[in-house]
């Protein structure tokens, strides 16, 4: 990657990853945090534009560094020699405010400082920066060390997957108010509205060039606004409850009840779906139910799967942590299933509460699927087996060609990187 340097930009932006990221595997096997789905936009795309997209360059782990590069076109692990650089940790959720006006207005002078939410490193300013400060896997404070300190109070990072989640319905409303800049919708120029579809609170709905409604369907903006991006099918007696964002050529089967969820680029959702992220380019296509889970890339979910999302009990949710080997305590009364990229299940899976499913895993068979089921995992409840990784590269060539995507060489190295670091993981029911 090359990136041009225009010294008449008064700073740069690098957005990197800290030592908390590996609390969101398996998602982030395949990507760096930041690029994770918050709401409308990634991590990442919140805190470029909360600092007016300047030049940016990213950091991340050294084996999801190729494909961070590709996902992004930007420089990685690399910063030209001398450029003035504004370091933000991509787990920082960026909203206007004190926090953001202040680190803000510090890259308006050459005096390098520290930004601290408790110990952790929010951000830092460091005029004439260099490649040393991106070498390391992670960055912590001890990175800036020698350089000057403030403590910042007020700004939110997300820690754990499940932040995600908890925090869907306002990055909902915030990033829809950030595309709308507050103006209300009256013209859809482009975009087709069937006779018998309904739009109720209209002025709360945008819907992109493209698009289609067709008859029956109901977009209902009265629990929240609804973003819908370009060349999206909402088909016959779908039902759309805001807030909601559906990606770009997306299609909403009919018969589909949505409510609070956000769909990245190209995905195929049906069923009953509640405070669920998809990532992007994966299907959820059929009946079944799945709530407040995030589902990864190239996924696919069989027909009539079902997600349980609370305890019979009521009482909180564990879930699987990689950093802790074990189940933790979340916090969450409300909490389904964390499916990574190129998994796949057969049609009347079945998943339990707060259930941890690895990248590339084939999953079938009758039953409850363990709560935390490796990468690389083939089978079901009864038995696994490994997911050899020829085979799974060959599957996921496949995949990708449906939605007119080759499986690149950073792609393929990242995922037999992930298989060799997850040998010998074990199913936990």
């Amino acid at each position: 990657m090359v990136m041009e340097r225009n010294i008449t930009d008064p700073m740069h932006l690098c957005v990197f990853e800290d030592d908390q990221a590996a609390h969101f595997l398996p998602v982030v096997h395949t990507r760096a945090v930041y690029d994770l789905r918050l709401g409308i936009r990634t991590l990442l795309q919140t805190i470029r534009e909360s600092f007016g997209d300047p030049g940016t360059i990213l950091h991340a782990r050294g084996y999801v560094a190729p494909v961070t590069a590709e996902e992004n076109e930007l420089l990685v692990n690399r910063i030209p020699e001398g450029l003035d650089v504004l370091f933000v940790n991509g787990r920082w959720v960026v909203e206007e405010g004190d926090v953001l006006d202040r680190i803000r207005d510090a890259t308006k002078d050459r005096s390098a400082r520290v930004f601290l939410l408790g110990d952790e490193v929010l951000a830092a300013w460091v005029p004439g920066a260099s490649s040393r400060f991106v070498e390391a896997d992670a960055i912590t404070a001890s990175t800036f060390d020698g350089m000057p300190t403030e403590k910042v109070d007020g700004a939110r990072m997300v820690s754990r997957i499940w932040d995600l989640f908890s925090g869907l319905d306002d990055a909902l409303r915030r990033d829809y108010a950030v595309r709308m800049k507050g103006h209300y919708v009256y013209e859809r120029p482009g975009v087709r509205i069937c006779d018998g579809a309904i739009l109720s609170e209209g002025e709360q709905i945008y819907i992109g060039p493209g698009s289609v409604v067709r008859p029956g369907a109901i977009l209902n903006a009265e629990y929240g606004p609804i973003y819908i991006g370009g060349d999206v099918e909402i088909e016959e007696h779908a039902v759309v409850k805001g807030p909601a964002y559906i990606g770009p050529k997306s299609v909403i089967r009919t018969n589909a009840d949505i409510r609070n969820c956000a769909f990245g680029f190209w995905s195929k959702v049906g069923g009953q779906v509640d405070g669920a992220i998809i990532q992007s380019l994966s299907n959820k296509a059929h009946d079944g139910y799945l709530g407040e889970s995030y589902i990864g890339r190239w996924c696919n979910i069989g027909a009539d799967t079902n997600t349980s999302n609370l305890r019979n009990d009521y009482a909180e949710v564990v879930m699987y942590d990689a950093v802790a080997g074990d189940f933790v305590p979340t916090g969450q009364q409300f909490l389904g299933m964390v499916m990574a990229d190129h998994s796949k299940c057969a049609i009347n899976t079945a998943f339990n509460t707060g259930s941890v499913i690895g990248v590339s895993c084939n999953l079938y068979g009758a039953g409850l699927m363990p709560r935390h089921v490796p990468s690389f995992s083939w089978g079901g409840p009864e038995d696994f087996k490994e997911f050899r990784l020829d085979k799974a590269l060959k599957v996921a060539e496949a995949v990708l060609l449906r939605r007119d995507h080759r499986l690149t060489d950073a792609e393929r190295q990242n995922l037999a990187a992930v298989f060799e670091m997850t040998r010998g993981e074990q199913v936990v029911k």
